[in-house]
């Protein structure tokens, strides 16, 4: 596997993301990067993005939520961000993503989880909190699913999966801004850029749809069904903050209302915004963590 570093330089100067970096091995010589903020010793609030993405997504968020006393933890998925980037598309499978961030929860020793995830962030961090959930409190699941390939997929995905597998032109910080109500500076595209100097570090954004499970035969349908055996029976408090303007995920939130027992008598909302809701509704997302986190203590 050939591995691939973007130069430190490329993420100078980068407008609302003044965290310090953090990196953990999650073998030989792969490096996954992670933002760390807040008090070490409060309850890990684990954000995870999703496609194109990185931790800068969040960027918004992670300060008002961190400010509040909880520690936020951002990784950046391998093939995203600062992390490290096997240049091959076939480098990347479901269960290697799922077994990397496995491998930095547990070096960082991380318990009593926040959960909050979206897009990719979902099919990977559900999976994560099914196959751990001891290690996770919560779950907070925003514009994201964790698909089992039982049902159709919505044709706007189908053309998004064409579109990553075989065009040309892969540009991601338009992407990001296809898929946000609010029109980001030119500054803010570029950092969603910044992380790709050039096409073969793409490798890792263009292989995420293709290992979206759209029938059973697919390789990582039955452990998601696992999974989903799992969250059938969880019980710990389960939010949905879907947003108003995501063709993709649209009717998730109430599917996970109906099939979880931890989402009965939650304050599940709907936001207004796009598919990344980070950007068109950041407050607001943080206001719902911060309750969430607050509800407990008050209890």
């Amino acid at each position: 596997m050939r591995i691939l570093r973007t130069d430190e330089a490329r993420f100078a100067g980068l407008p609302d993301y003044p965290f310090s970096a953090h990196y953990l091995d999650v073998e030989p010589g792969l490096r996954m990067h992670y933002v760390d903020e807040g008090p070490n010793d409060s309850a890990p609030v684990l954000m995870l993005h999703g496609e194109p993405s990185w931790s800068y997504l969040y960027r918004h968020m992670i300060p008002l939520v961190a400010d509040a006393g909880h520690r936020v933890l951002a990784p950046d998925l391998v093939g995203f961000g600062k992390s490290d980037k096997p240049s091959h598309v076939g480098d990347y499978t479901y269960e290697r993503h799922i077994h990397w961030l496995s491998q930095w929860l547990k070096a960082l020793d991380l318990k009593n989880i926040t959960l909050v995830c979206q897009n990719w962030g979902s099919l990977l961090g559900l999976r994560l909190a099914a196959e751990h959930p001891q290690l996770f409190r919560r779950i907070i699941v925003g514009n994201g699913m964790l698909p089992t390939g039982d049902t159709p997929v919505p044709a706007v995905f189908s053309l998004w999966k064409a579109f990553a597998t075989h065009s040309p032109w892969f540009p991601v910080g338009r992407i990001v801004q296809l898929g946000t109500e609010r029109t980001m500076s030119k500054a803010e595209i570029a950092a969603y850029e910044a992380p790709f100097p050039s096409a073969e570090y793409k490798a890792g954004a263009r292989a995420f749809p293709k290992l979206v499970p759209v029938s059973a035969d697919d390789p990582s349908s039955a452990a998601n069904k696992a999974a989903w055996r799992v969250l059938e029976k969880w019980k710990k408090p389960f939010i949905t903050c879907f947003s108003s303007g995501d063709p993709i995920t649209r009717g998730g939130d109430r599917y996970m209302q109906r099939r979880i027992p931890g989402a009965h008598g939650q304050p599940h909302i709907t936001l207004r915004g796009g598919h990344f809701l980070q950007e068109d509704s950041p407050d607001d997302f943080a206001r719902i963590i911060i309750d969430a986190l607050k509800s407990e203590l008050a209890a």
